[in-house]
């Protein structure tokens, strides 16, 4: 069949040369029992083409199932596709045949192939290099006759890459890679799809057709589409159900485009952001290091006072704040002492201060702290409920654990 037949039979619109390549390779293959690899974005038209192989190839009039990979639940895709024995596990009340069994002689189309575990793809392989599989639970080798065509919208050598995808199954289903291109990039087909849907659908629905004015057929090329076909289709369908105006003007199409704000044209998007957890420990090491890092500035203040300062303008100015500075700081199981400043005459008749005649006697008394976790980490929780004037559940999350983990730690400590 030549190209504008294959556009014909499948409903195909459109004239883009990649599009045309697309189509001219499926023609191509589709007499041999080559595994083909289509990739392409989401709603580019992926299982149109595993249809046009399977129809104009010799297997036409054998079965041809589609199957998403990516629905199916790792637990059980080994079931579907090769079936099981009964009681092979939990559930299993009866054999179950597989589509690789009920499909002999015809073809399955795997979609979203890179979905695929680990497991089940060294399964595929083993089928797709000599035809033999074993059911779940069984030990009894079965033969089968069948062509497999894979699709995926991601870039499965990354995923090789990445160890998501067998290497060695990549290179056997990619022998003959089908790229579809996204509709941004056959910009002369957009309109003439939009005519066609708009069509169909004012048909189905019964309503007046729709016309789109100059700039409104400029916003319709230039959009990016991440969508692809499947988004234009959604738009026509709205608009010839909707509009009462059937003059479709910029503005009007503008308010059916959503906002490219961070789209990706995955199916859904994946959320890879790591989540902060922090134990009770890390809770107390930084506790910990904040208050040794207080400490050090204040004791690079006091320094810098009895260096730098007067006595009295330092001493009035910033004794207040030192002191206040001490108080706030909160050493579990051990209290630190208010600065004390003692005023003594100077007894160096030979150095003269022109400010004052006075030294500064900075008297200290060293407190050995309690370095035990878990006085620390009670007199943490006897602080945050009685900050909290005993709520549990506010005490929790003062403390960044959970209510019940602050129940088992009351329970533990005989608070």
């Amino acid at each position: 069949m030549d190209i504008q037949e294959i556009k014909q039979r499948f409903g195909i619109i459109g004239n883009s040369p990649l599009l045309n390549r697309a189509i001219n390779i499926a023609n191509q293959v589709a007499p041999t029992d080559i595994s083909v690899l289509i990739t392409g974005e989401s709603g580019s038209g992926k299982e149109v083409f595993s249809h046009i192989i399977h129809q104009i190839s010799a297997r036409k009039h054998g079965p041809f199932i589609a199957v998403n990979c990516g629905a199916i639940p790792e637990g059980t895709i080994d079931s579907e596709l090769f079936g099981h024995e009964k009681g092979a596990y939990t559930g299993a009340v009866g054999e179950r045949k597989g589509y690789f069994e009920t499909v002999n002689g015809g073809t399955i189309f795997l979609d979203e192939i890179a979905e695929m575990p680990l497991g089940t793809q060294a399964r595929l392989l083993r089928v797709l290099e000599s035809g033999q599989y074993i059911r779940v639970g069984s030990s009894k080798v079965e033969k089968t006759n069948v062509r497999v065509i894979a699709a995926t919208n991601v870039d499965v050598y990354d995923a090789v890459k990445a160890g998501k995808f067998r290497e060695d199954l990549y290179y056997r289903l990619n022998t003959v890679p089908l790229k579809i291109p996204p509709l941004r990039e056959r910009k002369e087909d957009i309109f003439l799809l939009f005519r066609k849907f708009t069509s169909d659908f004012t048909d189905k629905y019964r309503t007046p057709p729709i016309q789109l004015d100059d700039d409104a057929q400029q916003v319709l090329v230039n959009y990016s589409w991440p969508g692809n076909v499947r988004q234009l289709k959604n738009m026509a369908e709205q608009l010839a159900v909707l509009e009462r105006d059937r003059v479709i003007t910029a503005q009007t199409l503008l308010t059916y485009i959503p906002h490219e704000t961070g789209r990706t044209n995955l199916p859904m998007r994946l959320d890879n952001q790591p989540k902060e957890d922090f134990s009770e420990r890390d809770i107390l090491y930084k506790v910990l290091f904040d208050m040794k890092r207080d400490m050090i500035e204040l004791k690079k203040l006091v320094a810098d006072i009895i260096e730098h300062g007067g006595v009295s303008t330092a001493y009035q100015n910033n004794s207040q704040a030192i002191t206040q500075l001490y108080r706030d700081i909160e050493l579990p199981q051990a209290s630190v002492p208010e600065p004390q400043f003692t005023l003594q005459p100077s007894v160096n008749n030979n150095i003269s201060n022109s400010n004052n005649d006075y030294d500064i006697v900075h008297h200290t008394e060293e407190v050995e702290e309690s370095l035990s976790l878990v006085e620390k980490e009670s007199d943490l929780i006897r602080k945050a409920l009685k900050k909290h004037k005993g709520k549990r559940k506010l005490a929790a999350n003062e403390l960044g654990i959970s209510e019940r983990t602050l129940y088992r730690k009351i329970k533990e400590l005989n608070l």
